[in-house]
Parts: C-alpha cells; structure tokens; sequence
C-alpha cells in the first residue's frame, strides 16, 4: 500500500517523523510545494501508483483518504439446476417424440416434489442426425436432447426434487451442473457496508494520531463494492432409473464491501 502525502509541510512539519516510525516499511512520497493530489506532476497523479491512503492539503484545508472493506458470509439460500434429457432414435418424430415424454416425466416430478412452474424453464432444445462408423453419408438414426433449468427454492429439499427428476427421466437423463445461490443480501451487504465504514475510520484515525493531527469530519464517501462471489458450481452427471437422494451441503458464499472516505484534519 503506497502512501502519498502532498502537504506543503508546513502544517505536518513534526508529524512526519512520527508517520514514518507507523508506516515502516511503505513507500512514503513528499512532496513540496502546494501541488494537491490532481496535479499531475505530483505523486499522487501519476497514473500507475494505487494507494490505499492519501494525505493532501489544498485551500479547504488539509485531508486524508481511506479505504475501508468489510466481508461478510452467508448461506446460500437457492439451488439452480440445469439437467435435461437425451434420446436416440430411428427416426426423427421417434426421436423427438421420445424425448418430450422424458422431458414431461422429469417436469412433473419437479412440479409434484414442490418446484412451482414458474420456476421451471425449457433452455435448450436439439436434434441431430447421427451416422454410424463406416462414414456413410446417410443417417442411421437421429439424437434428440431437450434441457431446463430449475430454481429449487428450498435448499434442504433440494436433493429428494433432483433424486425424483432423475427417476422419472431414467435412463434418458443428463444432470449437466448445479449452483448454490445466495439471493437474500440486503442484511449481509448492511452488515459489510458498516463494517467497512468501521475499518476506514480506524485506518484514519490511526494516522492522523501518528501526524499529529485531530480527525476530523467525513468530506465524501465512495462506495466501491465489488459484485458478489459466484454461485459455488456442483458438477454433476447422472443417469439411471433409480438414484439415491442427492446429499446437498449449501456452504458458505462470501460478500465484500469497499469504501473511500475522505476525512478533514485540524
């Protein structure tokens, strides 16, 4: 973390010893002059230099800038399941006859394990013809796939609804994945974004006590919060007229908030 502090050092004159005993071993810049952060010519400009905190002093009066995080976990609360079937056949009305019974057996087991339609989405649908080893030109058969994807809403019944779709398919089933996802956020993002608020004050105030200077109030505030972390991919393959109840264990998903505060000293 680089440390940047563009004060004409006047106002900070005996703090910097202090600074640098707490700093050790970062890079700390001065710079004379009454460049603030913007010039381009100061450290604080260039491009290429991220810093974690910045101490400027410019007509409003001297001020330092932060970055708080703060981390939270949680537990998924859904399931997203994408599975399908697939079915060869002589001809291509047996084919795709075949696997729309299939594709019907495995929604109905969903929908009478509890999935509500809604929740139930046809992805993917295809049809292909297939020839045999010799290289002949003419088809021997066709292959017909149809796929959906399923929200399990309910985690802890989430393997008995996968269990009773990959029975009602059999033998035409493929499972191609599922993912835990964690949708209820607004609490867990509360928590992070105090927590991070938290975390910026007290790397504030840490340095302003090695300058020597008061903390004074917030100036701005950016939020910098970075996007959830992904669903926890579950690769899966199954097909079978009997299945044991898949076992689901939901984990933990981490969330983090990133915040830049600015605070006036003196």
């Amino acid at each position: 973390m680089a440390i940047t502090i563009n004060p004409s050092l006047r106002a900070i004159g005996g703090g910097a010893v202090a600074a640098a005993v707490l700093i050790g071993a970062f890079a700390l810049g001065v710079s004379r002059g009454s460049a603030s952060s913007g010039d381009p010519g100061s450290a604080a400009g260039r491009p290429g230099r991220p810093s974690g905190v910045q101490l400027t002093s410019a007509t409003a009066g001297t001020r330092i800038t932060v970055t708080g995080t703060g981390m939270v976990t949680g537990t998924p609360n859904q399931l997203t399941l994408d599975m399908g079937v697939q079915v060869n056949a002589a001809t291509v009305d047996s084919a795709l006859q075949q696997a729309n019974q299939a594709a019907g057996q495995v929604t109905a087991a969903l929908r009478a394990r509890g999935v509500a339609a809604s929740d139930i989405q046809t992805s993917g649908l295809s049809l292909q013809p297939t020839y045999g080893s010799g290289g002949s030109q003419v088809p021997d058969g066709y292959a017909a796939s149809e796929s959906l994807t399923a929200t399990l809403v309910n985690v802890a019944a989430a393997g008995a609804q996968i269990e009773a779709a990959v029975h009602a398919g059999g033998n035409a089933v493929t499972v191609d994945e599922i993912s835990l996802n964690l949708t209820d956020t607004s609490g867990l993002l509360a928590t992070a974004r105090a927590r991070a608020i938290g975390d910026a004050r007290a790397k504030a105030a840490q340095y302003a006590r090695a300058l020597g200077q008061p903390l004074g109030p917030v100036v701005s505030i950016i939020d910098q919060t970075q996007p959830p972390s992904l669903p926890v991919p579950l690769a899966a393959n199954a097909a079978g007229s009997k299945a044991a109840e898949v076992p689901i264990s939901p984990g933990s998903q981490q969330l983090s908030i990133s915040v830049t505060v600015v605070y006036a000293l003196g």
